[in-house]
């Protein structure tokens, strides 16, 4: 067979002597057609690399097999990690995945959702960006959703995230029992729900340990580098300092690693520090850092799931529900009293 010509069901029918419809409901594996001819046809097909043409298959079963992805940053090692777990159950379940980023602004947000629209895609597995407040594209989306990690509750979709406030309290009050009372938190945008919520569990720490809570060390940025710097010296440039800071996102902790050392400040005989989301240098840092570990590619395999089993069964009846996963606090260096 010329390497150069793509294999088809009339290929594999001449070899067989049989005809195209017997092959391709054999390949359907349809019931119809006895099981060791169904079993031989597999097995030429496969001896002759035959592959599906996807384009006749969408037009054929009316879908795309494509499911968009969209989120605010492939760099982010907590999306490309959920990214492997959307891969890994699409490919199994024969969907392509087409990946978008934000890169955190709501427009290119927007205009991805759109694009992924005009190709037809069979669903949409998105985490919003950091300027996302308006949801209308989302909303007016005819095609299924299943939103991961910053979810909104308007939204009529399956969503999956983890205990984002179990977490935070969890870290907080790790930090307090080393004797760390005076925690500040940085957080990214108010408004994102995993920022209310890991904030929520800052509180509840606070609270349970009886330490007031101080307006000014709730600090909100986002991974822009100067602004970054620009909060944490103004937080060490007040009366009262903090002990230690709990990051609500782990890029933060890192970015201002550089900063804190500027600053003459020790970690963690000065400040402790602990973050959320176990970014995978954080065990090699100088000193390793604290982290509330997700199971990003546990999140990345229930989304695909999630949303390939309503794309295959557009008539069944929806209930939208919300999966919760568990974090784990990974205690290193950085939050240890000396």
């Amino acid at each position: 067979m010329n390497k150069q010509h793509s294999v088809t069901i009339k290929d594999i029918a001449q070899q067989l002597k049989l005809s195209p419809s017997t092959v391709s409901r054999a390949l359907r594996d349809s019931k119809d057609i006895k099981l060791e001819t169904r079993l031989l046809i597999r097995q030429v097909a496969e001896e002759l690399h035959y592959s599906p043409n996807p384009i006749a298959l969408s037009l054929k079963e009316k879908r795309s097999k494509i499911i968009g992805v969209i989120v605010p940053e492939i760099a982010n090692t907590f999306c490309s990690a959920t990214i492997a777990g959307i891969e890994d159950i699409a490919y199994k379940r024969g969907y392509h995945v087409m990946i978008f980023q934000s890169h955190e602004a709501y427009e290119r947000e927007v205009a991805s959702v759109h694009l992924l629209e005009s190709r037809r895609m069979d669903g949409l597995i998105i985490s919003v960006s950091g300027e996302t407040r308006q949801f209308d594209h989302l909303e007016e989306m005819n095609a299924p959703i299943v939103m991961f990690d910053r979810i909104h509750e308007s939204i009529p979709a399956h969503k999956v995230v983890v205990d984002d406030h179990a977490g935070a309290f969890q870290g907080v009050e790790h930090l307090i029992q080393q004797g760390f009372r005076d925690v500040a938190i940085i957080s990214m945008a108010p408004w994102l729900s995993i920022t209310q919520n890991r904030l929520s569990g800052y509180k509840e720490a606070l609270k349970k340990h009886n330490i007031p809570l101080r307006e000014e060390w709730m600090i909100h940025c986002d991974f822009n580098t100067a602004d970054m710097d620009a909060a944490i010296r103004h937080l060490f440039s007040q009366p009262k300092k903090p002990n230690a800071l709990f990051f609500s996102v782990e890029r933060l902790a890192i970015s201002c690693l550089k900063v804190l050392r500027e600053l003459n400040l020790r970690i963690p005989e000065d400040v402790a520090l602990a973050g959320f989301s176990d970014n995978p240098v954080s065990p090699y840092l100088a000193p390793a850092l604290t982290s509330i570990r997700q199971p990003t590619f546990e999140i990345g395999q229930i989304s695909a799931e999630l949303l390939i089993e309503q794309i295959e069964n557009p008539s069944a009846t929806v209930e939208h529900k919300t999966i919760q996963l568990g974090t784990t606090l990974d205690i290193r260096a950085s939050s240890l009293k000396v």
